[in-house]
């Protein structure tokens, strides 16, 4: 067995207490800082999204035996409910019967993993804000602000697990030949409630990931166990309807009620929401390299940060730590080798999941409340079915699979030239499930 190790982890979120169970499994001393209060102290506050818990996630969860413990936290959603003007709220299932996505409160998550990570053995310092990294020396400086008195902490190793402003990635950037990147997408978000009914049941559907799509805007709601939902309102910062537009309590009750009419019974509440919660930003971050030498590692949005619009923030994350543990079993005592072999292995999948990620934010808002990009996935469902192990969507592919993000990305683009011709022909809507259709598919596919 190799050696045990004394490690720091920066941040106590999702990811950082995830890699703390994961460490302490392998019977490394582990502990974990955080310049924020213990979140089980305070009142989460309005700035989520729920989360959506898939496949990758779930393995992550299964590895270290913690998945039945987050189970009873989550709700699975079987299927997209869409709510469209003018039209019946009408349902997509999102895969084959029994697949889903769980959802499941940031907040209420975030708790858990840190009670999962604390009974493991980890140690965790909250209000203890790391202001300066020595990366070749692992030595972290922490302080109750920058220019006062700092305490030193040497450790073998150090995982930046610090979200998309990380403070070690920050350290990271001042080397030679680091590159980065980031790009603020020009839609931002806010926090809203729609709280359940008088007797605890759901105002809508539990099962299902609601959307109601607006072009270049949209709202999304997913349910909570104590029967309310969690809902993003997803706007543009500036333009003809924008959070700037939005200043009086009257402008929100009348954005509401033109765009979102079957909230109505909730317009009060979205409405205190709209104003009490914080307008948060959407960002891509890359860089790379994620490593220095066998001594400092970035995981999770630390290392790429995506936009929310896949679903794949937490799991892409908790996928980076399950390579780790791999590699770790692969490479033994060697960290520099291990290292190098995490960030080779997982930058490109890193990359695609953060452009299908945009991609994703273009088709809820926008397509799916196109007549032709739904015949579109009427008609790749029905080849789907059909031949199985012919085609399987991008979506079942990043979702409810294992799969690298880069095969998926690649795949996707593949079927959808394919579907671009398809979609080109003159009887297409009348003609849409017959078997010429399904063989020009087919035959597309080689």
């Amino acid at each position: 067995m190799p050696a045990t190790k004394n490690i720091a982890i920066i941040g106590s979120g999702l990811v950082g207490s995830l890699l703390a169970i994961y460490l302490r499994k392998r019977n490394h001393k582990v502990t974990v800082f955080d310049r924020r209060p213990d979140i089980r102290t305070i009142k989460f506050s309005g700035r989520s999204i729920n989360l959506a818990l898939s496949n990758r996630g779930w393995s992550a969860l299964e590895k270290v035996g913690i998945a039945d413990a987050i189970r009873e936290i989550g709700i699975p959603l079987h299927q997209r409910a869409l709510h469209v003007v003018g039209k019946p709220e009408y349902y997509q299932k999102y895969g084959v019967e029994g697949e889903a996505i769980w959802s499941i409160s940031r907040g209420v998550l975030n708790k858990k993993m840190i009670d999962l990570a604390e009974a493991a053995g980890a140690e965790f310092r909250f209000n203890e804000k790391v202001w300066d990294v020595d990366l070749p020396e692992a030595t972290i400086y922490t302080g109750e602000s920058e220019k006062g008195e700092w305490k030193a902490y040497g450790f073998d190793h150090v995982f930046g697990c610090d979200g998309a402003f990380s403070r070690v990635r920050h350290k990271m950037q001042r080397r030679s030949r680091f590159n980065y990147s980031q790009h603020f997408v020009d839609v931002g978000y806010k926090e809203l409630t729609i709280p359940a009914n008088a007797d605890g049941s759901h105002k809508l559907d539990k099962n299902s990931f609601h959307i109601w799509p607006r072009g270049k805007f949209m709202l999304i709601a997913m349910a909570n166990l104590d029967g309310s939902f969690t809902c993003t309102l997803f706007l543009p910062f500036e333009g003809e309807v924008s959070f700037e537009k939005i200043k009086t309590e009257q402008d929100a009750k009348d954005f509401f009620t033109a765009y979102f009419p079957n909230v109505m019974d909730d317009i009060e509440n979205l409405t205190q929401d709209f104003f009490s919660n914080p307008t948060s930003a959407l960002v891509t971050m890359k860089c790379f390299p994620w490593t220095y030498w066998d001594k400092v590692a970035l995981v999770g949005d630390a290392a790429h940060a995506i936009v929310p619009f896949y679903g794949q923030g937490m799991n892409a994350g908790f996928e980076d730590i399950s390579v780790l543990d791999n590699l770790m079993e692969e490479f033994g005592a060697d960290w520099d080798g291990l290292f190098r072999a995490y960030e080779t292995s997982r930058k490109p999948n890193a990359d695609a999941i953060a452009e299908l990620s945009y991609r994703n934010f273009m088709e809820m808002s926008q397509k799916t409340a196109d007549p032709l990009f739904l015949l579109q996935k009427k008609i790749e469902r029905k080849f789907a079915d059909t031949y199985p192990e012919k085609w399987v969507p991008v979506y079942s592919r990043v979702t409810f699979s294992d799969r690298p993000y880069a095969e998926a990305l690649a795949i996707g683009d593949a079927q959808e030239a394919i579907m671009q011709g398809i979609m080109q022909r003159p009887d297409i809507t009348e003609n849409w499930d017959s078997p010429e259709i399904m063989q020009a598919i087919y035959e597309a596919l080689g």
